[in-house]
């Protein structure tokens, strides 16, 4: 069996690699954009391939969260903090799911949101962002949650 505190660790740790997930994606994809005869080439399904690392990482949280909520020698304390967790990741992925989508219905081709409870990172398929652009982002971020602007992050990408 195991402790309370150990549990705490464990579930801090799958959000620690969540967040690791998602950055080494990130680079991991710009590494792949190389350049061939003088053109760059860009990793064509960066988008998808985020969407799935994404969802396969939150997936797995999950199904860690439920084992917990379902073990019947997990502490009380234990299980509301995995039950409280598990609200805050499909908070966390609605929310991202309407911004993407209310993002993609002003014309962008394509984006990608992620979100922490603190900080928002949208990256848009664009070689470059206008100011008015990124306004209208930003306009979306803020009245769909509750960011600042402060934490909000508008990242292009070809």
């Amino acid at each position: 069996m195991l402790s309370k505190k150990k549990k705490i660790f464990i579930i801090c740790g799958f959000c620690l690699l969540l967040a690791v997930t998602g950055i080494l994606n990130i680079v991991l994809n710009n590494k792949a954009t190389s350049e061939v005869n003088g053109n760059v080439v860009t990793s064509g399904n960066f988008f998808a391939t985020y969407r799935v690392d994404r969802e396969e990482t939150r997936q797995q949280e999950i199904l860690y969260l439920d084992a917990i909520i379902a073990n019947a020698s997990s502490s009380a304390e234990a299980k509301q903090t995995a039950e409280t967790k598990k609200a805050e990741i499909v908070a966390l992925m609605e929310k991202e799911l309407v911004v993407e989508g209310l993002i993609k219905a002003k014309g962008f081709e394509d984006v990608v949101v992620s979100s922490t409870a603190t900080a928002i990172n949208v990256i848009v398929k664009s070689a470059e962002l206008q100011a008015e652009e990124v306004a209208q982002i930003v306009e979306i971020i803020q009245s769909q949650t509750e960011y600042s602007l402060d934490n909000i992050k508008i990242i292009p990408v070809e």
